[in-house]
């Protein structure tokens, strides 16, 4: 197939990479031209422009700008599209970004690949990215059988495993275990950096995997975290409630040295926790 991308950084990239080696012809589309160069000589495109009118005969186009400029973009290339074109994007969060785009575009899918790294830009483009990583498309009432089986079988030719969801429910879900824990990982370094000089510095001296596991994600990109929060504001502050009441009922078991209580919540967790993990 032809498809085009539009965004060309570590998202974008990766797919341009690893799907141009299952044999797919690649356009991709840049704000800069540099970007553009490098997307060629690193292979992630056989084509690569800053003009959208690069996109007139492709078949999918996968948007793969920051959340924020999902809608416009979508407006901005539609005027260069063959009418059956499919437009999917990869923002993690759904529900307005379809609501939008469907609007705009009848053939448009909402995509997010659950998939990336601390990294940013086009130099962070890796193959293999997607390998083993869930891929959810998020269709309306007017998407058409045939549009959502394509995409499934890219999903499949980058090896990542597809998922239909509704959009709403999707950005549930990613409030748990995306969205939440940035922020939760967010809160422990800014709590730690609270602490007295002296007792910091040995922290940071003696902090070990726990420890980098944990705040990983609330170490990376401070933009993303907003779009998070932005656009998902609803069904983050849900899950952030929740979050607070339960560590509100670990800290009562503390104070009330319930020891016999606290296990037994941390029992439960250790067997829940495998199911999380794919």
């Amino acid at each position: 197939m032809k498809i085009g991308i539009v965004g060309l950084g570590l998202i974008g990239g990766s797919l341009g990479l690893d799907l141009r080696s299952q044999g797919h012809q690649i356009i991709g589309i840049s704000r800069q031209d540099v970007t553009c160069q490098t997307a060629l000589k690193q292979g992630i495109a056989d084509r690569a422009s800053t003009k959208f009118t690069l996109l007139q005969d492709v078949e999918i186009v996968i948007v793969c700008t920051p959340i924020a400029a999902i809608a416009s973009t979508v407006k901005q290339i539609i005027p260069h599209l063959h009418p059956d074109t499919i437009i999917t994007d990869v923002g993690s969060v759904k529900y307005p970004i379809v609501e939008t785009c469907s609007q705009l575009w009848s053939n448009f899918i909402g995509g997010h690949p659950m998939a990336g790294t601390a990294q940013s830009g086009i130099d962070a483009a890796q193959a293999n990215l997607f390998e083993g990583a869930a891929y959810v498309f998020t269709p309306t009432e007017k998407t058409k059988f045939e549009d959502l089986e394509r995409l499934k079988a890219i999903a499949l030719d980058l090896n990542a495993i597809p998922y239909i969801c509704d959009a709403q429910i999707h950005d549930r879900a990613v409030s748990w275990i995306s969205h939440l824990p940035v922020m939760v990982s967010a809160s422990l370094i800014k709590a730690c950096l609270q602490e007295t000089p002296e007792t910091l510095e040995l922290a940071q001296n003696l902090a070990s995997s726990g420890f980098r596991d944990t705040s990983r994600v609330g170490g990376g990109n401070p933009e993303l975290g907003v779009m998070m929060a932005k656009y998902n504001r609803a069904e983050l502050l849900r899950s952030l409630a929740q979050y607070r009441d339960n560590l509100d009922q670990v800290i009562n078991l503390i104070e009330g040295e319930k020891w016999q209580d606290l296990e037994q919540v941390l029992d439960i967790n250790g067997e829940a926790r495998p199911k999380f993990l794919n």
